[in-house]
């Protein structure tokens, strides 16, 4: 695809959504880095992870999927405990949501690339693990390594936006899993901030909320939902 015809479909997009003007994001609530707690990290029964979650890519078959943490093209250099399988799973409801996204955004000829989606509380332990083995405490003070993820549960996802026709990422500015302010997701200018204004815009269409210090990270809304350890097959 052209860029000519690429920014046409952007415009379209920008006009679905409700454009923003150049280097305004949209108004949404603040999250805030996921708070500190130094109770065990319990998680539920498999059981119970078996009938809530389910895989994106059976929802919708085009969204794509790149699972970083069931291989070495992640920030630890390994494959993470728990990941079994390059698979992306979700809660049924966060999976259907992010189905109704694909759809939108297709029409404005792009598409999702999903980078992860449930991760087991054991590969959340790893995480922090790394961060203190490698002397990065700070990862976790400073809100970029969650002790406690909502991807534990199920209704927290990392992606990015594709040219549906050929898979290639668009560029957002930084790579998955920058630590720095350079990944917040106000923090750029030109192309890539449309590109990130446009995924924030037509995620929160369908209930998604943006972690403001990664422009990947998205959160959905589902009470009590529990975090599980259940591993990735």
């Amino acid at each position: 695809m052209s860029i000519s015809c690429l920014i046409s479909r952007l415009l379209i997009l920008v006009l679905l959504f409700g454009g923003c003007r150049p280097g305004q994001m949209p108004q949404r609530p603040t999250s805030g880095a996921v708070p500190v707690n130094t109770e065990p990290l319990q998680s539920g029964p498999d059981t119970a992870a078996e009938s809530l979650l389910v895989d994106v890519q059976s929802v919708d078959s085009t969204i794509r999927v790149d699972a970083r943490y069931a291989g070495a093209n992640n920030f630890t250099g390994a494959r993470l405990p728990g990941y079994d399988a390059p698979r992306a799973l979700l809660r049924r409801e966060v999976a259907v949501a992010l189905g109704r996204v694909q759809a939108r955004l297709r029409t404005g000829g792009l598409g999702l690339l999903v980078l992860d989606g449930y991760r087991p509380v054991r590969a959340t332990l790893a995480m922090v693990d790394w961060a203190k083995r490698t002397g990065q405490v700070n990862l976790l003070d400073d809100g970029y390594i969650a002790r406690r993820s909502r991807h534990n549960q199920g209704v927290a996802v990392d992606l990015t936006l594709v040219d549906p026709s050929s898979g290639t990422e668009l560029d957002m500015g930084t790579p998955f899993d920058t630590f720095s302010e350079a990944a917040h997701t106000e923090n750029a200018t030109g192309r890539p901030l449309r590109y990130r204004q446009i995924l924030v815009r037509v995620m929160e269409s369908e209930g998604f909320t943006n972690y403001e210090k990664e422009w990947w990270h998205f959160s959905y809304s589902v009470p009590n939902a529990l975090p599980f350890d259940k591993v990735i097959r």
